[in-house]
């Protein structure tokens, strides 16, 4: 199993995508996977903060193996890597159906967030990253002053956050990269 994590605008997805393209090139089957609350560019593709995208499942948060059998079909049992977009929102379950796949013998590729808004270890996240054979962290470039950003500022007309949901879908808009001195915790 193989995690890709790291903050807002680090290239987690582009990570994804690349490796993805790399197994296809190398002539194994995919099955890209993103959870049905991701639709921030499109319901049917997992895309980039830049626009780069590929066709995907989308799949409950709380999907299980069964769940996921049923919504792929035969897709599943051809792929030769099972790969999942934004992982910190599916449910606490989530890394044992990776664990499940990783038995079938399917490469398991996993992007996700490590840390919320608030810098706190985020959804399934802590216990992927424990389980994990490789791990890829990704930094940002700090808005503020230009350092590798490790955290995600959630952002409230233009200003840091006080407060708010864990979850809240944005981009641009509502989030930025910040390094460790310029984030500003929530209250």
């Amino acid at each position: 199993m193989e995690v890709i994590t790291g903050c807002m605008f680090a290239g987690k997805t582009e990570e994804l995508l690349r490796r993805v393209e790399r197994a296809r090139i190398a002539k194994k089957r995919v099955l890209l996977c993103k959870p049905s609350l991701d639709t921030r560019y499109s319901e049917t593709e997992v895309v980039t903060h830049y626009g780069r995208s590929l066709p995907c499942l989308r799949l409950p948060i709380e999907v299980s193996l069964a769940e996921l059998e049923r919504r792929a079909g035969e897709d599943l049992g051809k792929a030769d890597v099972v790969a999942f977009d934004e992982a910190h929102f599916f449910g606490p379950d989530f890394p044992q159906l990776c664990e499940e796949l990783v038995a079938r013998g399917k490469r398991v590729i996993v992007a996700g967030l490590d840390l919320n808004f608030r810098a706190e270890p985020f959804g399934p996240m802590p216990v992927l990253l424990a389980l994990a054979d490789e791990v890829t962290k990704l930094q940002a470039v700090c808005v503020v002053c230009g350092k590798p950003a490790t955290r995600t500022q959630r952002l409230v007309d233009g200003k840091p956050a006080k407060g708010g949901p864990e979850i809240l879908i944005g981009g641009l808009e509502s989030y930025e990269a910040r390094c460790r001195d310029c984030f500003v915790p929530p209250v």
